[in-house]
């Protein structure tokens, strides 16, 4: 199982500083990757968790720390795909992935929250249906010579777009959703399913098996579907987690490992350590340096061996 680790994109350590420094730390330590995600709007008075109060653009953080890193993979978990057009997200997609050298993986996920979808003007009907179409225009943004799409919610004039991707016949594309309707379409057309923040993840293999069972269904090799967590870590202190025991992921930097390990056993191909949601880490509250120092203890501990 490949481990990877989650960017300083929200809170006080996203700063261009330590966006930098922490891609470029990770990859001398080992991690396969390093990830970003998406916070569109928080409204007023809503009662979210201090994570997502400042946060950064994921593909502007990616292509900045692009500039500074050459091996490690850089990932977006996730962009709700209602709140930009398909062809604008795949010349974003390409751009990233030409400037990296080809190390994007692209995750997409349909939205949930009323307030985003109004502030991008998007609808929130028919998500999924939506979701399959959009796929469908960025593949063949990507891979044909001369594009054109006329569907039900999409449509592209005949035309070019260039420069193509450096990942051929792009970048992977990673679908979230932790409803089963959401696995299957990830099992059906995706190249990967990644969990959400919120995933009880003691449960994973009953994800991992709607995922391949799609996979098989559909005539796909359900090997081939990577399977990504993001993993809330919380060092140093037990969280209880859904059914009141330990929370997966918490605690000694050792109960963490075996964790991990276990995860992997479960069918997971990838899991990411995502700080961004510890309290001391992502909350705006705290000062950037005391995150940044826990941070960068949790990141040398749990590095790969």
């Amino acid at each position: 199982m490949l481990i990877g680790f989650g960017a300083p994109v929200a809170g006080a350590w996203a700063t261009p500083g330590y966006l930098t420094s922490f891609a470029e730390r990770a990859e001398q330590a080992g991690y396969a990757s390093l990830w970003s995600f998406q916070r569109l709007l928080v409204p007023e008075g809503s009662e979210m968790e201090a994570v997502y109060s400042s946060v950064l653009d994921p593909m502007v953080a990616l292509g900045y720390a692009a500039a500074r890193t050459s091996r490690i993979r850089l990932g977006v978990a996730i962009i709700n795909l209602p709140f930009v057009s398909p062809a604008y997200l795949a010349k974003q997609a390409t751009t990233v992935d030409v400037l990296s050298g080809g190390r994007l993986d692209l995750g997409l996920g349909i939205g949930w929250m009323p307030e985003e979808f109004a502030a991008s003007g998007a609808s929130m009907a028919r998500r999924g249906a939506r979701a399959e179409e959009y796929l469908a225009v960025l593949r063949t943004l990507w891979a044909d010579e001369v594009s054109s799409f006329s569907g039900e919610f999409y449509t592209v004039p005949a035309g070019r777009q260039d420069p193509r991707p450096v990942q051929r016949p792009g970048p992977p594309v990673l679908l979230g959703g932790m409803s089963r309707p959401a696995m299957e379409r990830a099992g059906r057309m995706a190249d990967g399913w990644i969990t959400s923040s919120r995933a009880d993840l003691s449960k994973i293999s009953e994800a991992v098996s709607v995922i391949t069972d799609a996979a098989a269904a559909a005539g796909r090799d359900p090997a081939a579907v990577r399977i990504i967590c993001r993993g809330v870590v919380l060092a140093g202190a037990e969280s209880t987690g859904p059914d009141g025991g330990r929370r997966l992921l918490s605690g000694s930097y050792q109960q963490i490992r075996e964790d991990a390990a276990w995860l992997g056993g479960q069918g997971v191909t990838e899991l990411f350590y995502d700080l961004n949601w510890d309290p001391q880490v992502g909350n705006p509250a705290v000062s950037a340096e005391a995150a940044a120092e826990r941070a960068g203890q949790i990141l040398a501990e749990l590095a790969p061996s």
